[in-house]
């Protein structure tokens, strides 16, 4: 129970990666707030919020749209309200248009943005504004994960947009850990691999789950369980005097 009576924020946390944490989170006893644009999950199977609490856990769904300030806003007021407190926000909400420079339109890199690099920029904003009302807990007023990717460090093959929104996560997490430390606000990212959601389409296209494999030393790919467990240990008082790190989780990708 790394997270008893802790109350946690995930967004995108409807499907894959998110909701794997949102589970993940609920089984170590926090209040999840699963927040998403819809309680649907993309790859089909039981809700995210029906799971938690049929397993005895504590959570709430939030319509959630990153891109909006407002929506960003109430959903942090939600939370207060409810469970009295923001230990934890995982900003996981992502998207990617699959596109190259040239084919890339201006509404395709304005729409990836406002998710991935805008939606971590109001979520990190909105949580730090939160935690700074907060007393501290050993020293801690409250901790960020962001979801990052291999793609913020390397190329995102034919994939512009999202490889630069991620970019800026990784450095919006470095930022805020130097920024605010001294105020007991701890910022740290998880940067997945290749991670088999069950999504269909792209994610699973024969060309790139073999490039992936090729690039992968570990003998499979990864697992929503795989960032799950690295973000519950961020997330967790285990984490001590770790701030501004972005960890792989990729199984050995970024070392080959």
């Amino acid at each position: 129970m790394r997270l008893k009576d802790r109350t946690a924020i995930v967004t995108g946390a409807a499907s894959g990666i998110g909701k794997a944490i949102a589970l993940r989170f609920a089984e170590e006893g926090a209040h999840v707030i699963v927040a998403d644009l819809t309680d649907m999950p993309r790859e089909g199977g039981d809700k995210t919020l029906d799971l938690i609490r049929s397993a005895g856990g504590s959570a709430e769904f939030v319509e959630l749209d990153v891109a909006s300030w407002d929506s960003v806003d109430a959903a942090v007021g939600f939370s207060v309200s409810r469970y009295g407190a923001l230990d934890i926000i995982v900003n996981n909400a992502a998207i990617g248009v699959s596109k190259a420079l040239l084919e890339t339109s201006e509404e395709e890199w304005d729409r990836v943005m406002g998710v991935n690099a805008k939606g971590v920029f109001f979520g990190c904003k909105r949580a730090v504004q939160q935690m700074l009302t907060q007393p501290a807990r050993d020293g801690v007023r409250g901790r960020i994960v962001n979801i990052s990717s291999q793609h913020g460090m390397i190329r995102s093959p034919h994939d512009l947009a999202y490889g630069t929104g991620k970019a800026a996560v990784v450095y919006m997490t470095r930022q805020i850990a130097g920024d605010y430390a001294k105020d007991g606000i701890v910022c740290n990212a998880v940067a997945p691999g290749k991670i088999l959601t069950g999504k269909t389409g792209p994610a699973i296209d024969p060309d790139i789950l073999a490039y992936s494999e090729a690039r992968t030393p570990w003998p499979r790919l990864g697992l929503p369980s795989d960032v799950a467990n690295a973000v519950l240990f961020l997330a967790s008082d285990e984490a001590t005097y770790i701030t501004g790190e972005n960890l792989m989780i990729d199984g050995g990708w970024m070392a080959n």
